[in-house]
Formats: structure tokens, sequence, C-alpha cells
């Protein structure tokens, strides 16, 4: 009889404990999401919106930052194609040592550094570069990828002819490559501050509240009432203005700009201007370089100032990968330029050549970017990285024979 009531007893006491535990984890003031306990984790907006995930973990926003891995890094690591050569007797081969990746230095034969791929930056459409943690900082990989050549390259801005791994990289970096980096800023008596990067306190990726604000009370509001289909307590796009929804996407893609505080912080329906310093002088557009600068181009292009609702979401679906695909792209041209309309173009096409399947090679091409260029193996000097300027224009008045 003692020992059945000393069973109870001591299961009574785990069971009890067990409650404890699980009511100390719920009411743990350390938030799942690093930004904050007004977040939601991300598997949670799969369980309702699965079909817009599965399109969008396809698309360039959603890799533009990744944990390195096989499927996530670009470039060869079988010789002789990992290798790259600053002389005859320096180069720094890619290798693989289990399932880790390293770049790693070797003069005149001798291994001298080795550091491991831990972030692949950029989506690997054009190039991708790789950082790795060293301590509570975060450095840039000498070695690139450049996706037109197939090959690897010296990271942009690195010393030619010298293998250097102690590029620091700041958090402003992150504030378009993902959703979240805290840092914690270091005063070094009057010195220019540090950053020192959290353990575990990076969200790669540009993830769904990145760009529609906190999802914490609208999962909870939906998951009760799922009979209610108007999405509460999280900002849809479509009830932006248009200066917030450009300002949206300027968050990202209207250059490096000297910000008054941290970009993370913007939340759709923002005025950007409150995050930046001011900008007393309009550069002409032929001066912006079209690496990150498509919202000012598009603000200097006729097609955004004779038009009282186009927006970079006029043309592009974010939820979709569809930035190769010309004839989806210039279509959206075809709502405005029509014949119907005498604004359609004039230009006599070559044999074979549908107009309304190619507008954007004319009118927003391919240019090189001055500030964006790569040193690729046996290259002399630097090969600049193409990229599609959205200044909208004539480019060429010469008409096709």
């Amino acid at each position: 009889m003692w020992a059945h009531k000393k069973i109870i007893i001591i299961t009574s006491a785990i069971l009890t404990a067990v409650i404890s535990f699980i009511s100390c984890i719920n009411n743990s003031s350390t938030p799942r999401d690093v930004r904050g306990t007004q977040y939601a984790e991300a598997p949670t907006c799969i369980s309702c919106h699965k079909n817009i995930n599965d399109s969008y973990v396809h698309t360039a926003h959603y890799n533009t930052s990744r944990l390195a891995s096989a499927a996530s890094i670009n470039g060869s690591f079988t010789p002789p194609a990992n290798e790259f050569a600053y002389s005859a007797s320096m180069k720094v081969i890619m290798e693989k040592h289990g399932d880790k990746f390293y770049q790693t230095a070797y003069v005149n034969g001798i291994k001298t550094e080795s550091h491991p791929f831990d972030i692949a930056i950029g989506s690997g459409r054009k190039a991708q570069t790789y950082l790795y943690h060293a301590g509570d900082e975060i450095h840039q990989l000498p070695i690139s990828y450049f996706v037109p050549s197939a090959s690897w390259a010296n990271s942009p801005g690195f010393p030619a002819n010298n293998i250097f791994f102690s590029r620091n990289i700041p958090s402003n970096c992150f504030s378009c490559h993902a959703s979240a980096a805290n840092v914690e800023v270091v005063q070094n008596g009057g010195l220019t501050p540090t950053e020192k990067y959290l353990p575990g306190q990076q969200i790669l990726s540009i993830d769904c509240e990145r760009c529609h604000g906190p999802a914490k009370l609208h999962v909870e509001y939906q998951t009760a009432d799922p009979g209610d289909k108007v999405a509460k307590y999280i900002t849809s796009i479509k009830t932006l203005s248009r200066i917030q929804k450009m300002d949206l996407c300027g968050v990202c893609h209207s250059g490096n700009k000297n910000w008054q505080k941290s970009i993370f912080e913007f939340k759709p329906g923002d005025a950007l201007d409150n995050y930046r310093y001011p900008e007393f002088m309009h550069p002409d557009a032929n001066s912006i370089d079209v690496h990150g600068n498509q919202v000012q181009l598009l603000l200097a292009s006729k097609c955004y100032q004779q038009s009282a609702t186009l927006t970079c979401l006029s043309c592009h679906n974010v939820h979709e990968k569809e930035s190769r695909d010309m004839a989806v792209l210039s279509q959206k041209c075809m709502t405005c330029h029509t014949q119907e309309n005498h604004n359609f173009c004039t230009l006599k096409p070559a044999a074979g050549v549908v107009l309304q399947a190619n507008c954007i090679d004319c009118h927003m091409p391919a240019i090189p970017s001055k500030k964006i260029t790569l040193l690729t193996n046996s290259k002399e000097s630097p090969v600049p990285d193409y990229i599609r300027t959205h200044l909208i224009a004539i480019y060429n008045k010469k008409k096709t024979q």
C-alpha cells in the first residue's frame, strides 16, 4: 500500500515539475523570433499561405541569403575549377571536407589560412559572395562566384595581389540581404563604434514579415476566427499608397544611404525619409549606378512621371520568380502602351521579332555596373556585372532593319 502511494507521490512530483517547466518556457521573456514578441515564427505563415510560400522560395528575395551548403553555394569544388590564382605562387582553393566547405589560402604551396563558407549572399542569378563567422564579427571571404563567366572571382573591392580574409561586414549589409541581424554596438572612446554580432540573432532571407510587418496578432486572430477572410492585424500591400509602396521597395532598392536609425525597424507604411538623412541634391539619373538604385531610376523615368499609379509592383510580383521571363514582363508594358493609345513602339521589328514579346531589352537594357566588378582568373582587369537599368527610356532611336 505504501509503495503504491509512493509511486503516486513521485509521479505527481514529476508531472508538477514538467508542467512548471513548460510554463516557464511559455512565459519566457525571450522571444521566439529575435525581432521581438510581436513577430510570428515563419512556419505559421506557411500553414495558411502554402501556395504563395511554395512559389516564393524560388525567388531572388528569398534566396538573397542562406546558410552555406552544397545546395546554396554556386561554383565547383573539383580541381582545377576550384582554384583562384592571384599569381603563380599564391592561390585560394575552394575545398570540401565532409559536409563543410572552405576557402583555403596557399602561398608557395604552403597552407597559410582557411575559413569556412558559413553564409551565402546572393541568389546566384548573377553572382554570389560568402561570409564566415569570426568570433563575434562576420567577415567576407576573398573569393566570390561570377555567374556570367561560370567561375570563381576576386570579391568586389578586394585587393588583386593579396589574399585578404579580414573584411568586416557591418549589419547594414544585412539590412537588404536578411530579415534581422541584431548586434551590440561597442563604443571605442571616441573612435568609430564597432558592432558585435549576437549569437543566433540573424534571420537570413527576406521573410514574409520583412515586407508585411509583424504577424503575431494576425496569426492569433485568424487562427481563432478562420471564417473571417479579411486579413486583420497585418499589412496588405494593396492598401498602401503609391509613395508607401515605393518607400517599401526603396528600403533595399534605393542604394546605399546614410541611415539615421536601423532600417530593420522600418515597417510597411512608414516614411523612408524618417530613416535616412535627407538629400538636398537630386543627382542626374545618368550618374546613378544601376546596382541597387532601381527606385531612383524608375522615379526619373517618364513612364513613372506621367502615370498616377505606376509602382515597382505594377510590373513585379515578388511572390513569383519571373525576372527572366521577358514576355511576361513585357505584357505589363502593354497595359499602357498600345496602338489604340498611340503610344506603342514605332520601330520596325526585325524578321521574326515580336515586339510584344520583349520590350525590356530595348527600353531597360542590361548595362555594366561601375560599383560591382569582379576579377576572374586570367583577367588583368575586373569584369563589370551587367545589371538591368530601371531608367525606362528610348536607348536606340535607329530603326531596326
